[in-house]
């Protein structure tokens, strides 16, 4: 798996600096709390976390990493992806997700008790109505008996207007990642964003987002400020 992962990045870097179309981005969210598809990262509250980004991205093609670290120390997560557009509303990407597990001797490990797990997505963004489909395929992702759980969760969103989105997500089966034993809700709410002027010529992105977990009965909102 180690040396297909390392054959895949040097592909993708190799067909990103042919082109002269290429640009690189960088920024991050500052968030009251981490919560993925509806799992609170950091126990039931959670410190604020600091999830900077880097990309680049030529032609329909974008390579990048997007990593979390919260203010008390205990969550530490760097993923690496590659997103290939195939128009301008259906993408295809490839994540290699990386946490911070207590059993991780180092990240490089890529063997089946290392804390990598790799992840196939495909998703719809319309204007107004989204959706995502999303498999872990290998890695870490293992159901009790130590087979892969193939955990799939999949993701619905409507833009009621510009500045609020309606989503809802569920996963498709048994998964010790989302905490489900079938078929179950584990991120439904709302989001709300708006920008606050600060001069003439700057403004700062917030935004607010308020869920429920039907699975495990939980409630949570995060607040957040992309910079």
């Amino acid at each position: 798996m180690k040396k297909i992962y390392v054959l895949a990045i040097f592909v993708i870097a190799t067909l990103a600096t042919t082109s002269v179309k290429a640009q690189f981005a960088t920024g991050a969210d500052i968030v009251s709390s981490y919560v993925w598809r509806g799992i609170p990262q950091e126990g039931k509250g959670g410190t604020p976390n600091i999830q900077p980004y880097v990309s680049f991205t030529t032609g329909g093609l974008t390579i990048g990493s997007w990593a979390s670290g919260s203010f008390s120390g205990n969550v530490k997560e760097v993923d690496l992806y590659a997103t290939y557009a195939i128009s301008s509303a259906f993408s295809v990407t490839l994540t290699d997700y990386n946490y911070n597990l207590v059993s991780i001797p180092a990240y490089f490990d890529y063997s089946a008790t290392g804390g990598h797990v790799f992840e196939g997505t495909v998703a719809y963004t319309g204007p107004a109505f989204s959706a995502s489909v999303n498999t872990m395929f290998a890695g870490a992702d293992k159901l009790t008996n130590g087979n892969n759980a193939f955990s799939t969760y999949v993701e619905l969103g409507y833009q009621i207007n510009p500045v609020a989105k309606v989503f809802v997500g569920g996963v498709l089966g048994e998964s010790a990642t989302y905490g489900t034993t079938g078929l179950g809700l584990t991120n439904v709410g709302l989001k709300v964003s708006k920008s606050i002027v600060i001069t003439d010529k700057f403004s700062l992105p917030v935004y607010g987002i308020l869920g429920f977990n039907p699975t495990s009965s939980g409630a949570f909102f995060v607040a957040g400020i992309t910079l």
